[in-house]
């Protein structure tokens, strides 16, 4: 009988651009063959995010691999919003423009476009000198929501948040529609870097996380000695959990039950 590894998350290495870029097209791919699978009357389906249709969450990410090549689309889509939109901040109106930008087009015309334009971004993205990456501030564009990144810089948009956010929707829509969530090398590099922006943020007590599934394995964060809680769930069940979507499976907390209390309302930037 073996023992499985306990990886301390703070020590998970920051995926590295190189990497990155496997990671996006990966992510890209796997957004296209679930939209692709989907039948007509699933793209009217309401997901996790409210408001949204499956058809709306297309269009967001058709239009923020749009944006990686055409900067300045994001600030028109911004203005625009102010006016539209005043009721929201600055990064909910962008996406409400973007969504409108391409609410009439039928679904495979969205497909397509994904396809088009996801490759497209990823290049732009990559071409950008690294030195760049790290200089430009996410919170120029987005003050609130830059400031609450681990890193305010495009870097991190680069490495972390492009394939993050097409990921969690990839799953709004396995959830929404019951399309096959196929998990494999590239979720795990995508799971990891939550579990680093998790350890990074908590400043609590050791935990030890037993994450099942296809991605799961176990880890800890805050620091060592005996952990005060154990966290078992399934690695995309802990995902979702963490970025504050309605729960689907279970989190089982043994232990301390102020620290467990922290860890469940513990959250990360999707």
């Amino acid at each position: 009988m073996t023992t499985a590894t306990t990886v301390s998350a703070r020590d998970i290495p920051r995926t590295p651009g190189i990497r990155a870029r496997t990671v996006n097209d990966a992510e890209v791919r796997a957004s296209l063959d679930v939209l692709g699978s989907l039948p007509a009357d699933a793209w009217s389906r309401p997901t996790a995010c409210t408001g949204w249709a499956v058809r709306d969450m297309a269009a967001h990410e058709i239009g923020q691999c749009e944006e990686l090549a055409k900067p300045w689309l994001m600030f028109s889509r911004i203005r625009r919003a102010r006016t539209r939109h005043p009721e929201l901040g600055a990064l909910d109106g962008h996406n409400e423009s973007q969504i409108e930008d391409r609410a009439d087009l039928p679904p495979e015309r969205l497909v397509h476009e994904l396809a088009k334009h996801g490759p497209r971004g990823l290049h732009s993205l990559a071409r950008a000198p690294r030195p760049l990456r790290r200089r430009l501030r996410t919170s120029l564009v987005f003050p609130q929501e830059g400031r609450a990144l681990p890193e305010d810089s495009m870097e991190y948009l680069n490495s972390v948040l492009v394939a993050r956010d097409l990921w969690m929707h990839r799953i709004d829509i396995s959830d929404a529609t019951g399309a096959e969530l196929v998990l494999n090398g590239h979720d795990r590099e995508i799971l990891h870097q939550v579990l680093l922006d998790l350890a990074l943020g908590w400043s609590g007590p050791p935990c030890l996380l037993e994450l099942s599934g296809p991605i799961g394995g176990r880890y800890r964060i805050g620091g060592d000695g005996p952990p005060a809680v154990t966290l078992r769930a399934d690695a995309v069940v802990l995902a979702r959990h963490l970025s504050g979507r309605p729960a689907r499976g279970e989190l089982r907390f043994e232990g301390d039950e102020k620290t467990a209390s922290a860890l469940a309302d513990a959250r990360v930037v999707f």
